[in-house]
């Protein structure tokens, strides 16, 4: 389904916030900002920064919500998902692994890549050789693909879904790897 502008503008607040911040942090911010603005505050740096400190994503923030019809529209004009995965990369504070988890929450089935899921594939298809972190490396992300491709043959489940369930899993303590 289509989001409206808004909708895609929160979503890409919520990814902003979130990249390296814990869960809880990222969402206890992107609730006050949200509520801020639906409230009717005016959204400038000046404003925002009292709630998030962080002075390039609050900018970030800004430009996403004052363009919010633009980019919502030039996402769902994208042809194609390799398209729609580009142009995400072009976002405002939106990168090359920050692209993932956004296309993930627009609805594409796609798999975050950061660092549990990292350390999973190169323990399950890795070899010592291995390091995880970022930028990610092409024999990572390789191994991490085997290991949604066999997931995704074993459940049916879709690689977005069991991307969110190995990253709880980690989260909470289930699955630990360091």
């Amino acid at each position: 389904p289509r989001l409206l502008p808004e909708e895609f503008a929160y979503e890409v607040f919520y990814v902003i916030l979130a990249s390296g911040f814990k869960q809880k942090i990222a969402k206890e911010k992107f609730l006050q900002i949200k509520s801020f603005i639906e409230n009717g505050g005016c959204v400038l740096p000046e404003n925002l920064l009292v709630i998030f400190g962080n002075k390039n994503k609050i900018n970030a923030i800004c430009r996403v919500w004052n363009n919010r019809d633009n980019y919502c529209n030039n996402f769902y004009l994208q042809p194609d998902i390799d398209s729609k995965m580009k142009y995400l990369a072009t976002l405002p504070h939106i990168g090359e692994i920050t692209k993932n988890h956004l296309a993930r929450n627009l609805g594409i089935n796609q798999v975050k890549y950061d660092v549990w899921i990292q350390r999973l594939g190169i323990a399950l298809y890795g070899n010592d050789n291995m390091v995880d972190g970022f930028p990610l490396s092409d024999c990572v992300k390789c191994a991490c693909d085997k290991m949604f491709d066999k997931l995704v043959c074993d459940t049916k489940l879709p690689r977005g879904y069991i991307d969110v369930v190995l990253w709880k899993a980690c989260q909470i303590g289930v699955l630990f790897f360091k």
